[in-house]
Parts: C-alpha cells; sequence; structure tokens
C-alpha cells in the first residue's frame, strides 16, 4: 500500500495504517470522542461504549489497559497535573455530569449541573461537551455546548465561582461551546479560548470570561483546541460547503492564530489577511468526522472519530 501523505508547509503527515486497530469483540468502541497523552507517554482514549469507556494505548497501538462502564455519554476527556499526580476530568452529556478520576477510573469529584447559576432549571438542561484547566490555580471550566451554552468556572476546591456565555448572537455568546482550553502560550497573559462550532469560529476571553476577539474558521466546524507548543491544533467534525457525511479534517493555527497547515483538507489560504473557506479533500478517505486531536511527545497527531463506522484513531506520523 502505498504511502498517503497529509498537510502543508512544515506540518506533514504520514498515515499509519492500521494503527490501534483492536478486537472488536473484546475492545468495542462507538463513537471515539476524545484522547490525552499522560506523563508516562501512554494515550488515553474516551468513548461513550460502557463495554470499556476508557482505552489506554501504547504509541505503537497495543493495547494497555481499559476501564470504564458507567459512561453512556462519555464526551470530554482532559488531563490535568496536581503535584506529582494527574487525574482525568470526563465529561458525560448523558449523565449530564463532570467526574474528577484517577487515572484507573476511580471517581475523585461529581460537578452535577450547576443550579446555584440560576440559568438551569433540571439536570437535563445541562450537556457538557469539555472541560479545561488553568494549570497556575487548579481552576476549572466546564463548557455546556450541547446543553445551555454557559461556561462554569470552579476553583480548585470545586467552589462555584462564575459563569458566563450563553446561547446567542453577540460576541460573548455561543452557538455550541464544544471545547475550551486556557491558552498559556504568553505565560503573563493566559487567556481561554473557547470554540462557537456553529459559526465556525473560536472565541478568546480573559480567564473571567471578558470576551477578546474571534478567530473566523470559515468552513470548519471545530470540535475542540488543543494547545502543543506554539500552536493550536483542532479536529474539524465536518466542513459547511459539503454534503454532511464524512466531510471531516483537521486544522493547525501557528502563535498568530493562522491556519498554517490541514491535514485531511484543502490548503489554507489568505487573502487580504482573511482566511478563505475551507473544505475536505477528497483524495483521503480515512477522515470521516473527526472530533479530537491528540499530539504526542513527537508531535505525531492520534485523531478519534466520531459517527464513523465505529473505527479506532486515526494516526498520523510526522514528517
Amino acid at each position: 500500500m502505498s504511502e498517503v501523505i497529509l498537510g502543508h508547509g512544515s506540518h506533514k503527515y504520514k498515515v499509519v495504517q492500521g494503527w490501534g486497530t483492536l478486537d472488536a469483540g473484546k475492545n468495542p468502541v462507538n463513537d471515539c470522542h476524545e484522547m490525552v497523552e499522560d506523563a508516562k507517554g501512554r494515550l488515553i482514549l474516551l468513548t461513550n461504549e460502557t463495554k470499556n469507556n476508557v482505552i489506554i494505548y501504547d504509541k505503537s497501538g497495543k493495547l494497555l489497559d481499559s476501564w470504564g462502564h458507567d459512561y453512556p455519554g462519555g464526551h470530554g476527556l482532559t488531563l490535568a497535573d496536581e503535584g506529582d499526580e494527574q487525574f482525568l476530568f470526563l465529561t458525560d452529556t448523558d449523565r449530564n455530569q463532570v467526574l474528577k478520576t484517577d487515572l484507573t477510573g476511580r471517581v475523585i469529584m461529581k460537578y452535577d449541573y450547576p443550579a446555584m447559576t440560576g440559568v438551569y432549571d433540571y439536570p437535563g438542561q445541562f450537556r457538557p461537551t469539555e472541560t479545561a484547566v488553568n494549570p497556575n490555580n487548579g481552576d476549572l471550566y466546564i463548557a455546556d455546548g450541547y446543553g445551555k451554552n454557559y461556561i462554569t468556572q470552579y476553583n480548585h476546591k470545586g467552589e462555584y465561582i462564575r459563569h458566563f456565555g450563553g446561547k446567542g448572537t453577540e460576541n460573548d455568546n455561543f452557538n455550541c461551546c464544544h471545547g475550551i482550553l486556557v491558552d498559556t502560550r504568553d505565560s503573563s497573559n493566559p487567556t481561554l479560548l473557547i470554540t462557537d462550532r456553529g459559526n465556525m469560529q473560536l472565541k478568546r476571553f480573559t480567564l473571567d470570561g471578558q470576551y477578546l476577539s474571534t478567530i473566523p474558521l470559515p468552513g470548519s466546524f471545530i470540535c475542540r483546541p488543543v494547545l502543543k507548543d506554539n500552536h493550536i491544533y483542532g479536529a474539524v467534525y465536518r466542513s459547511t460547503t459539503q454534503a454532511y457525511p464524512d466531510s471531516g479534517y483537521i486544522t493547525i493555527l501557528n502563535e498568530k492564530d493562522q491556519v498554517v497547515s490541514t491535514p485531511g483538507g484543502t490548503a489554507p489560504m489568505y487573502i487580504g489577511g482573511q482566511l478563505q473557506e475551507q473544505r475536505k479533500d477528497r483524495s483521503f478517505l480515512g477522515f470521516m468526522h473527526p472530533h479530537d486531536v491528540c499530539i504526542d511527545g513527537d508531535h505525531n497527531i492520534y485523531v478519534p472519530q466520531w459517527a464513523s463506522k465505529k473505527t479506532y484513531p486515526v494516526k498520523l506520523e510526522r514528517i
């Protein structure tokens, strides 16, 4: 089989055929939603398949472990450092909860629907899709992307601080705040980078929820921003310019918030400083609906996919 090369400029990748494919009878997946790399270099995948919600790989694609049977809406997965330990924050859109666990799945804390905000009438209105942790103070931000589109902030003890956002059309509103990140590239002035997926853009906020700016991504319904070194990576689960099925790809932005590579999509083009509408490159059919990206220490990309025929993640090896 001939090599498949994706991407543009200095961010090009070789598709690793068959990576991570397991025995579906023993370790099945449904939607492969998100993936993170822990301090030991293990790749932790979250699915909404309750036979094994969490699957742990090594970088060669070998199965190391699996756990979890109680997360039918397993969706968001964030890794956080606390001293010498690491913890996971898992969002469940069906259970209307966020759960903090250790790396073996032991539940440490639960975050139920934030009744204290006064904007929720009952738990079912809260369908959290993602979390982000501020590495400087441990504050937790929960994005309710499939619910009422508020961001709720807690301190490291789980105490409510504030909420902001909500569904709407103003700068400080969202149409599916699907993903969230504490952007620490400017160490003296970290900010929040939040997906406004329905409007094909990212929005930047202060850590206390004040709107700063918008990054348009025309054509790209981006799921969540992921930081690696000086670049932001994101999975695009579909393009607006084509028929809905199987139209996703990956996008990579530099420190100037400019798209520099689109593995599986058309090359980024700027005219008059404005990014032109992007779409899927149909020459590669391995991407259907990418839902997340995990970038390892060697800058390889692992891509879990939603509604993609129960396939295992795709690995892109950096060239």
